[in-house]
This record gives C-alpha cells, sequence and structure tokens, in this order.
C-alpha cells in the first residue's frame, strides 16, 4: 500500500497534534486538525502555529486540496480559515457536524449558527473516498467520543482524531454531549480491524505517568495488544470504565470558545455593532 508523507506540528500550548499530509508523486497535501493560537487571559488570536503549517508547505512544494477536521474540537480553536484564505482549499467534517451545531447553537443560543453544516464546505460520510493526488482519503464515521467524529484513512496511515491515544495513555473521553462510551468502543473496534502495520497518527498526546516525551504516532497492532483501555478488555467492562472515568474528568480549559468557533469551521462569531467580536461564557449551563 503507498505511504503518504507525513510531517506533524505539535501544538504544546494545547497538545494537538496537526498534521500535513501529500502523495509524493504529485505533491497534493492535506491539512488535519490544525490550531489557532488563542490567549484566553487576553482573548486574543494569533496565527504563528498555522503560519509554520504553510511555511512546510512551501518548503516541501505542495498544494493542499483539503483541510480536513477529525471533529469538532473541544481543547483548541481550528486554524481552518486562516488556512483555506492561504491555499483556498475547502474545510471538510463529518456531516453528523449537524447534530453537535444543534445542540450548542442552543448551549449558547446563537442565533447565527444554522445547524445545517454550514460554514463547512464539504460534509463526509463514512465509506466515501476523496482524492489526494494518487492517493485515496477514505473516511471512516467513528463516533463515540462526538457524535460527528471522523477518521481518515490516506494510503496506510490512519488519523483517528480523539477515538485513541498513544497505547499508554488509553483512548478519548465519551461523556461530551452526543457522545457514547458503547459507540466509542465499537467505532475503535473498527479501527482495530485494519491491518496491524497501519501508522496510527493521534490528535493529542499528554505523556502518560512514566513517560517523559510527548508521542503520536503508533499502529493499530501496537493499539490492539497494548491499549490501556483496550487490551483483554470487554465491551462491557469498557464501558464501565469509560464512564467511571470520565466523572473525574475536568472539563478542557479551553471548551467554551473552542467550541463556539469549531462548530463553525473555525469562523469567528461575526463582530457586533461596535465592530468587536465576542465568544459567550454560558453560566450553569453545561
Amino acid at each position: 500500500m503507498t505511504a503518504p508523507r507525513v510531517r506533524a506540528f505539535f501544538h504544546e500550548a494545547t497538545f494537538t497534534v496537526s498534521y500535513l499530509v501529500w502523495d509524493p508523486s504529485t505533491k497534493r497535501a492535506a491539512i488535519i486538525d490544525s490550531a489557532l493560537d488563542f490567549d484566553q487571559k487576553s482573548g486574543r488570536t494569533g496565527t504563528a502555529f498555522a503560519e509554520a503549517l504553510l511555511a512546510a508547505v512551501h518548503d516541501e512544494g505542495l498544494g493542499v486540496d483539503w483541510l480536513l477536521e477529525t471533529h469538532a474540537h473541544a481543547d483548541h480553536l481550528s486554524a481552518a480559515p486562516f488556512l483555506k484564505q492561504a491555499t483556498g482549499a475547502p474545510i471538510v467534517i463529518g456531516e453528523n457536524i449537524k447534530t453537535v451545531q444543534k445542540v450548542f447553537k442552543d448551549v449558547f443560543n446563537l442565533g447565527y449558527v444554522t445547524a445545517d453544516g454550514r460554514p463547512f464546505d464539504k460534509l463526509v460520510v463514512d465509506g466515501e473516498t476523496l482524492k489526494l493526488g494518487e492517493l485515496d482519503i477514505n473516511v471512516i464515521h467513528t463516533p463515540g467520543h462526538t457524535p460527528a467524529c471522523v477518521s481518515y484513512l490516506i494510503g496506510n496511515a490512519v488519523f483517528v482524531g480523539d477515538t485513541m491515544f498513544m497505547p499508554d495513555y488509553g483512548t478519548a473521553r465519551a461523556d461530551f454531549p452526543g457522545g457514547d462510551a458503547r459507540t466509542l468502543y465499537r467505532s475503535i473496534q473498527n479501527l482495530l480491524a485494519l491491518p496491524d502495520d497501519t501508522r496510527v497518527f493521534l490528535c493529542h498526546d499528554y505523556k502518560a505517568p512514566g513517560r517523559d516525551t510527548y508521542a503520536w504516532e503508533t499502529t493499530i497492532g501496537e493499539e490492539r495488544v497494548r491499549n490501556v483501555h483496550l487490551a483483554q478488555t470487554t465491551e462491557d467492562q469498557f464501558v464501565a470504565m469509560r464512564e467511571a472515568r470520565d466523572k473525574t474528568l475536568a472539563m478542557p480549559v479551553l471548551i467554551l470558545p473552542s467550541i463556539q468557533v469549531n462548530i463553525q469551521a473555525g469562523e469567528l462569531p461575526p463582530p457586533e455593532d461596535n465592530g468587536v467580536r465576542y465568544l459567550k461564557l454560558p453560566i450553569n449551563a453545561l
């Protein structure tokens, strides 16, 4: 199976990994799960991290065809609109983003949210294929962390978003609105059915206890055998563990700004009559 070229970019402020992926024969590329710099204390955004992605595009002589999102992230703001302006590439996410938009439109009382998939440019479904030069991007619907989660299988590499982490860290939480631990387990089983040597690229790493360095690449074989939440675990055991563990977890630091922005494909709220954009802080709503 053809191997795409992959460069990873670690956004340490949010423990997020963004990827530049391309077909080496045609130089056609995709950017997966980009991050926008955001200082919550000042309310200021920045594009230094996204500019590093664009610099790599230039250095490698690539053309960007797709801006892929695995889901509407709750821990970082997407830089997709900035990258779209620079590259002209469409922003892609799973079709069930409409469900996520509807939930959080109501939570934040966001009248401007249409909850029909806009302003994403393309909504993809399970089994759909996008072209990346001579490679295929195969869409795998992997809900559980959120209803809209998808993974992207490109050649011998799969980009799984937040479904799984490194084998020594485990799996994603499933307690956000629309999340479900049993659904997550079944989605992960679909991924684990891929060949053992499939390269797995993760969206986050937090350093498991006893590990001193960040890591974000493993294999399906390693996940199947060594993942601390999955190996030798039944579905019911996983669900009990995941639901109990999720009750102990604090909300992500940037969940409130991130969700408002990311359900809108990374677009900031429209400016009000004074020309300033505002993010909402719901009280006792989540």
